[in-house]
C-alpha cells in the first residue's frame, strides 16, 4: 500500500524528573553487563491495525442502523474494501476512520433503499423482532432504549446513533451524514424526545 501512518510520538514517561522529585543517576554497570537492547521504533500503520482495532466498532454501529448483523458485517467489509481502494489519497489515520463512518452510514442507506424497495423492510412498529442475535452484541445498553431507537425516522437514528453509540462529536457527524452541524444538533434534541415518549408508552 502506498501510504501508511506514523503514529504519533510518545510523551515523557511516568518516571521523569519533576519538581521536588530528585534526578536518579544509575549506577555504572560493571564490564561483564551485557548492554540494554535498543527499542526498536513502532511501525508506520496500516489498514490491517485500523481494521483490526476499529471495525467491531463500527460493526455495531452499523447493527443499530440495520438491524441486522449478518448485513451490518457486509455494510462494514465493503466500507473497508473502500478504504483499501483510496489508501493512497488519504493523509493521516482520522481521514481514513472519517472516511469509514461516512461508508458505514451510506452503505446502511443503501441497504434500506433496497429492503424499502424489495417490500422486505420490517416496518417500525415491529421492533420486537429484532433477532436475538442482535440484541445479544448490544447487551450492555438498554434493550427498551435500543428497540426505540429503531422506531425513529432514518436521520434521527443515525445521528443519535454516531452521537451516543459511536461517540462522535457534531463535526464528525455532520461530516459522516451529509448535514449541517445545527441540524446535527436540533435533530438529535428530537430524536432524544421521541425516544423518550417511546419508552415511557412503553
Amino acid at each position: 500500500m502506498a501510504a501508511r501512518f506514523a503514529p504519533a510520538r510518545p510523551g515523557a514517561g511516568p518516571g521523569a524528573p519533576g519538581p521536588g522529585r530528585p534526578t536518579a543517576f544509575p549506577a555504572s554497570p560493571g564490564p561483564w553487563a551485557a548492554p540494554e537492547p535498543e527499542a526498536e521504533p513502532a511501525g508506520p500503520r496500516t489498514l490491517e491495525d485500523l481494521y483490526r482495532e476499529h471495525r467491531m466498532r463500527f460493526v455495531r454501529l452499523a447493527i443499530l442502523l440495520v438491524d441486522d448483523p449478518a448485513t451490518a458485517e457486509d455494510v462494514v467489509q465493503e466500507a473497508f474494501t473502500g478504504l483499501h481502494r483510496h489508501w493512497s489519497r488519504l493523509r493521516d489515520e482520522n481521514a481514513a476512520l472519517g472516511y469509514l463512518r461516512t461508508a458505514v452510514v451510506n452503505g446502511s442507506r443503501s441497504v434500506l433503499r433496497r429492503r424499502r424497495t424489495a417490500r422486505e423492510y420490517t416496518p417500525p412498529h415491529t421492533a420486537d423482532a429484532r433477532s436475538a442475535e442482535s440484541l445479544a452484541m448490544l447487551s450492555a445498553e438498554h434493550q427498551a432504549v435500543v428497540s426505540a431507537l429503531s422506531q425513529l425516522p432514518r436521520r434521527q437514528r443515525e445521528v443519535l446513533v454516531l452521537r451516543y453509540y459511536g461517540g462522535l462529536s457534531e463535526a464528525e457527524i455532520a461530516e459522516a451524514t451529509g448535514i449541517s452541524r445545527g441540524t446535527v444538533k436540533s435533530t438529535a434534541s428530537r430524536g432524544l424526545d421521541a425516544i423518550s415518549k417511546i419508552v415511557a408508552t412503553g
